[in-house]
């Protein structure tokens, strides 16, 4: 597949062109639509609020983060960070952003599956995307199989990890879409306009898990070519 020319610039494409198209995308989309003003006028703050309130959600609590596009929820400490400007704005991407992580918070509360093993995850994914590559490059230099295959299995970690990320963000993204329609957080004119934005967040995810699944793909090939030598 990688050996032939046109799957390398495939798989070139998967690794380099599909992120940077992704995060273009959201940025785009994030920066027309937080220059669109939501017609409840809330700010993120607001909306953020009043959603874990309607779901009794009251120990959980909501701060500004320097940056942007650095909203998130801690689960640790049960905090919502939402960048300064959709915490103080009243936009149509603070609201969905503030949703979306609320939808995070809620994901919490109910222990969502998919939430507490993408968080048992984190300590075998970390290490597996700090340590394989060497061990995978070592035993590729060193042509010792074992140690290229040590690599593979660590980084399957990091893999599953991207995998099970996307129903985590695609189900906290339902979870606000539901929210902010219910609540009259956004009219029904302007769903479409906070759907954009939700997707275009997930396309940031989408491209990520290809990345991972094309390179763990690309080393078992080279594992496979290494033993059939």
């Amino acid at each position: 597949m990688f050996e032939t020319f046109g799957g390398f610039l495939l798989y070139f494409a998967i690794l380099m062109l599909i992120p940077m198209w992704a995060g273009s995308r959201v940025k785009s989309t994030y920066r027309k639509y937080s220059q669109v003003a939501s017609s409840s006028g809330m700010s993120g703050a607001e909306v953020a609020r009043k959603i874990l309130s309607d779901n009794g959600l009251y120990d959980v609590s909501v701060e500004p983060v320097k940056g942007q596009l650095t909203d998130h929820y801690d689960p640790r400490k049960k905090v919502v960070r939402l960048s300064e400007h959709n915490y103080y704005g009243n936009s149509i991407a603070g609201a969905a952003v503030a949703a979306h992580e609320v939808g995070h918070a809620i994901q919490d509360a109910e222990e969502y599956s998919f939430l507490k093993f993408r968080s048992a995850l984190v300590p075998v994914a970390s290490f597996g995307s700090n340590i394989s590559i060497f061990l995978i490059i070592g035993g590729m230099l060193l042509t010792i199989t074992e140690m290229f295959l040590a690599g593979i299995v660590l980084m399957s970690f990091a893999v599953l990890f991207q995998l099970v990320t996307l129903p985590v963000e695609f189900n906290a993204s339902s979870r606000a879409m539901d929210q902010v329609v219910s609540l009259g957080v956004i009219r029904n004119d302007e769903e479409r306009e906070t759907k954009k934005v939700l997707n275009a967040a997930a396309l940031t995810y989408v491209a990520a898990a290809l990345v991972a699944v094309a390179e763990l793909i690309r080393f078992i090939m080279m594992y496979v070519m290494m033993n059939n030598d």
